[in-house]
């Protein structure tokens, strides 16, 4: 089964974006992600359309930032990138006659409702600058020289 990887694709190109000066073209995008850029173009309206990027055309243009990171969660860019369910696993029947799976389906999805809202809390939890502030101390841990005893 295929899993969607729209959320951690669009994060992973958010944070290059996060202070760079030249816009990054679908065509960088696509190149840095293994895809199209017609599939970038279409990811990235999503983003554009709840506005936390601008597409800015012609020679020099491409696809900017223009968004706050500390205002933009994990939960925001999912919602813009579009993913319906956040979880693969359903039923063979949504409304069956045999009583024995009716308890199944109901106990599946109590616990499937439950692992929904707290993924939906964690990814609540979580902003772009989260990640940015991640991203920048690791790549400082590694730059930086070891300490000497």
């Amino acid at each position: 089964m295929r899993t969607d990887s729209r959320l951690s694709r669009m994060l992973h190109v958010l944070l290059h974006m996060d202070g760079r000066e030249a816009p990054m073209t679908s065509e960088q995008v696509a190149a840095m992600l293994g895809t199209n850029a017609a599939v970038v173009r279409r990811t990235m309206a999503g983003l554009r359309e709840a506005g936390y990027v601008r597409s800015e055309k012609g020679h020099g243009g491409g696809w900017r930032l223009a968004c706050d990171l500390k205002k933009v969660t994990l939960l925001d860019i999912l919602r813009a990138v579009g993913s319906e369910r956040l979880f693969a696993i359903g039923f063979d029947n949504e409304t069956p006659d045999c009583l024995v799976e009716r308890v199944v389906n109901a106990s599946v999805a109590g616990v499937m409702d439950r692992a929904e809202a707290l993924l939906i809390e964690g990814l609540k939890g979580v902003t772009l600058a989260d990640l940015a502030d991640q991203f920048r101390a690791e790549l400082g841990a590694m730059t930086s020289p070891a300490p000497h005893d």
